[in-house]
């Protein structure tokens, strides 16, 4: 069994979904060594997420972003933690509601999603800045 860990930068991005399966991927050589095994990509941020959907049509990304507003909104007046502007604690919710992790099996040397799935960083910040991914592979 292998095991590899790598802390990866990911760019800054504007607030949306955005498909981060390909920069991921070239940052992880190592990913060919594995025949068999799992990714595991873990942001370290509370107020951006990661999640699996869609990698094709680009309306996907954009009726995400905007159901997400309307179910969390900013300047909602029950919000207490507002010191870091209004998009702060509707970003943290929405941070919760998809999750910072996700895994993926490995299968040949290449991650084994769908034909038409991609990997999501889920900005919910307007001025989130640069995020970190914690990739971690398993297998042999």
């Amino acid at each position: 069994m292998h095991f590899f860990q790598k802390r990866l930068r990911l760019p800054a991005v504007s607030r949306g979904f955005h498909l981060i399966t390909d920069l991921l991927v070239a940052e992880l050589p190592e990913l060919e060594q594995l025949q068999v095994g799992t990714a595991q990509f873990f942001i370290q941020h509370t107020s951006a997420s990661l999640s699996i959907n869609e990698n094709a049509d680009p309306t996907v990304r954009h009726d995400f972003e905007q159901f997400f507003q309307r179910l969390v909104p900013e300047n909602a007046p029950y919000f207490r933690h507002t010191q870091e502007g209004p998009d702060d604690m509707p970003a943290h919710l929405k941070a919760s509601l998809l999750g910072h992790a996700v895994s993926v099996p490995i299968s040949r040397g290449e991650l084994a999603l769908g034909t038409w799935q991609g990997i999501y960083l889920g900005e919910h910040r307007t001025h989130g800045g640069r995020r970190w991914v914690v990739a971690t592979l398993m297998g042999q």
